[in-house]
C-alpha cells in the first residue's frame, strides 16, 4: 500500500480511511505464537509419555514389587502392566472431564491464560516423576496421571483458538505448520535426551539419574515455551450468550447448561458426527500403528535398542517434513482428498510390515520414513478439517468431544493387537490387523459431505475443500 493511498477523505464509503489494515500481521504474529504450543508440548509427549517414562516406571515398580506385584488403588497389578494402566485410566477420565470443561474455554475471552494454566500445572505435575526414586514409584505414576489430564485439557483449549487465528482457507495451512513444530521441537529434544540416557556413564550419571533429569527436561521445556503463546496470543471475545444461549447463572451453570444443550444440538449437524466416527477409526489405527512399532521392532524384527532409538528419531523429523507437505497438498487438492490419500499410504504401510524380513534395516527405516510422512499430516489436517464443520463460538465444545473420542476409544486398536497376537502368537498379522481401522475410517470419510458440513455449521466454503 503506498502512502498517496491516504488522500481519501475519512469515512468515504468504500475509500480507505488512511489507517493500513494491520489486521493480517496481527493475525500472522498469533498464529507464530500457537505453533508454539505443539513445540512446548510435544517435547513432553515424547521424551516422557513415548519413550522414557514406561521403561522407567517398570524398573522402580520392579523394586518394590512383592512377588512380582504392586498394589494400585488397592489392585494387585505387574510392575510390566502399570504404565498401561495409567494411561488407560487417565484417558477414560480425559473421555469424561473434557467435553465438562470445554464450554467452560468458549465462555472465556482469556483462552490463552486457560491454555497456560493446563499447561504448567501438567508440566508441574510431570515433575513429579524426578521424584520417583529408589521403590516410590507412586509420586512417579501420580505425576503421570495428572500431567496426562491436564496436557489433554490444554490440547482442548488449544485447538480451539485455531479457528479463531485463521480463516477457512488458511487453516490447513496453519494447522499444518502447527503439527510440524511440534515434531521439530520434539525431536531436538528428544535427540539430547537419548543422548543423555545412551551416554550416561560420560556425564557421571546412572542410567536412572540420566532418565529422571531428561523426562524433568522435558517438563520444564514445555512450561517455558508454553511462555511465548501466553505472552503473544490476543483476547478473543466469546460469541455473546444470547446466541450460545448457555442459560442464566456464573459461568459454570452456564457451561454445563450449554453442554446439555449442544449434547441435544448434534443431531442437527450429522456431517461433523460422521466425520467424528471416521475420525475416531482411522485415528486409533494411527495410535496403535505409533504404540506397537517399537514392540514390532524389536520382538518381531529381532532389532536393538540403539535401531529403536534412531527409527523414533528418523520418525519425528521426518514428520515435521510430513505435515508441510500434506498442508500444501491440502491448498491444492483440498483436506479431505489428502487425508484420504494418507490413510491409503497407511493401509499400504501395515501392508508392508507384514513382509519386513528378519533383521532388514533399511526396509525398516524405509518404514519409518513412510510413517514420518504422513503421520504429521493426516493428524494436523484432521484437526483442520474439523475446525470448518464447528458452529462459531463452540470452539472448544467440539474441540472436547474430538479429544474425548481420541482418548475415550484409543483403546479398540490395542485390542485388535493384542487378540490377534495372541491368537497367532506372531506381531506380523497383529500390526496388519490394523488395516481394518484404516479401511473403516477411510470409507466413513468418503460418505462426509464437506461443503454441506460447513453450511451447517454458518463458516465460510473455502475456495478448495
Amino acid at each position: 500500500m503506498s502512502h498517496s493511498d491516504g488522500a481519501h477523505p475519512a469515512g468515504t464509503p468504500g475509500t480507505p480511511t488512511g489507517i493500513a489494515d494491520l489486521r493480517p500481521l496481527a493475525r500472522a504474529r498469533e498464529q507464530k505464537a500457537w505453533y508454539w504450543y505443539d513445540w512446548a508440548n510435544s517435547a513432553y509427549v515424547t521424551t516422557v509419555g513415548t519413550v522414557l517414562f514406561a521403561p522407567y516406571i517398570i524398573a522402580i515398580a520392579k523394586e518394590a514389587a512383592v512377588d512380582n506385584r504392586v498394589s494400585l488403588l488397592g489392585i494387585s497389578v505387574a510392575p510390566g502392566s502399570l504404565p498401561s494402566y495409567l494411561v488407560t485410566v487417565s484417558t477414560i477420565i480425559s473421555a469424561i472431564v473434557l467435553p465438562l470443561m470445554g464450554p467452560v474455554a468458549d465462555r472465556t475471552a482469556d483462552k490463552k491464560r486457560l491454555l497456560a494454566a493446563f499447561a504448567w500445572l501438567g508440566a508441574l505435575s510431570g515433575s513429579l516423576i524426578f521424584f520417583a526414586t529408589g521403590s516410590n514409584w507412586q509420586i512417579g505414576a501420580l505425576g503421570f496421571f495428572l500431567a496426562n489430564i491436564f496436557l489433554g485439557a490444554s490440547l482442548v483449549v488449544n485447538d480451539s483458538i485455531l479457528p479463531l487465528i485463521s480463516d477457512e482457507d488458511d487453516r490447513d495451512r496453519v494447522s499444518s505448520r502447527g503439527w510440524a513444530w511440534g515434531y521439530l521441537g520434539g525431536g531436538l529434544l528428544l535427540a539430547v535426551n537419548l543422548a543423555v540416557v545412551t551416554l550416561h556413564d560420560t556425564f557421571g550419571l546412572s542410567e536412572g539419574d540420566a532418565a529422571r533429569l531428561s523426562m524433568l527436561s522435558a517438563c520444564l521445556w514445555w512450561a517455558a515455551f508454553t511462555f511465548i503463546p501466553f505472552l503473544r496470543l490476543q483476547d478473543h471475545e466469546p460469541v455473546p450468550l444470547a446466541e450460545a444461549d448457555g442459560g442464566g447463572g456464573g459461568i459454570f451453570a452456564q457451561s454445563f447448561g450449554q453442554l446439555g444443550k449442544t449434547l441435544r444440538e448434534l443431531p442437527r449437524y450429522p456431517v461433523a458426527l460422521n466425520f467424528l466416527l471416521a475420525y475416531l477409526f482411522f485415528n486409533d489405527g494411527i495410535q496403535t500403528v505409533i504404540a506397537s512399532a517399537s514392540t514390532y521392532g524389536s520382538e518381531e524384527l529381532e532389532f536393538g535398542q540403539s535401531v529403536l532409538i534412531g527409527t523414533i528419531l528418523l520418525v519425528q523429523f521426518v514428520a515435521f517434513g510430513g505435515a508441510l507437505v500434506f498442508g500444501r497438498l491440502a491448498r491444492r487438492f483440498g483436506s479431505k482428498r489428502t487425508i484420504l490419500g494418507g490413510l491409503v499410504v497407511w493401509m499400504l504401510i501395515v501392508t508392508a510390515a507384514l513382509f519386513l524380513p528378519v533383521k532388514g534395516l533399511v526396509p525398516f527405516l524405509l518404514l519409518g520414513v513412510a510413517i514420518g510422512v504422513v503421520l504429521g499430516g493426516t493428524q494436523a489436517l484432521a484437526r483442520s478439517y474439523f475446525s470448518l464443520l464447528i458452529p462459531r463460538g463452540k470452539e472448544a465444545e467440539y474441540f472436547s468431544f474430538y479429544h474425548a473420542m481420541d482418548r475415550g476409544t484409543s483403546w479398540f486398536g490395542t485390542l485388535v493387537f493384542g487378540l490377534v497376537f495372541q491368537l497367532t502368537d506372531s506381531y506380523r498379522p497383529a500390526i496388519f490387523a490394523l488395516i481394518i481401522f484404516f479401511v473403516l475410517g477411510g470409507l466413513l470419510l468418503l460418505r462426509v459431505d464437506t461443503e454441506r458440513g460447513i453450511r451447517d455449521a454458518g463458516n465460510e466454503v473455502p475456495a478448495v475443500i
